[in-house]
């Protein structure tokens, strides 16, 4: 491809591998927080469960209502202990 038709905007081959690796680092480090915090995957799992149930029908309201819930830290860490139980 000659030079003048390559698009401005385009990444260098070296810019797509340093990009590529950033994003499979992220993902590494990602999985790595969420796997040492298990109050946020019952956090999510938690909020997944209460929209199936309750079918709210605005979900951006029902969500600032539920993660601004004062109790639910007390409730998500009453979740932990139940699932640290034998």
């Amino acid at each position: 491809m000659a030079e003048e038709d390559r698009d401005p905007g385009a990444l260098s081959g070296d810019q797509e591998r340093r990009l590529r690796d950033y994003k499979i680092q992220s993902r590494l480090s990602n999985e790595e927080y969420l796997r040492s915090h298990q109050e946020v995957k019952l956090l999510i799992s938690a909020f997944i469960r209460e929209v199936l149930l309750k079918r709210p029908e605005n979900i951006r309201e029902f969500a600032a209502d539920y993660f601004t819930d004062p109790k639910l830290r007390d409730k998500i860490q009453e979740k932990m202990k139940d699932n640290a139980e034998p």
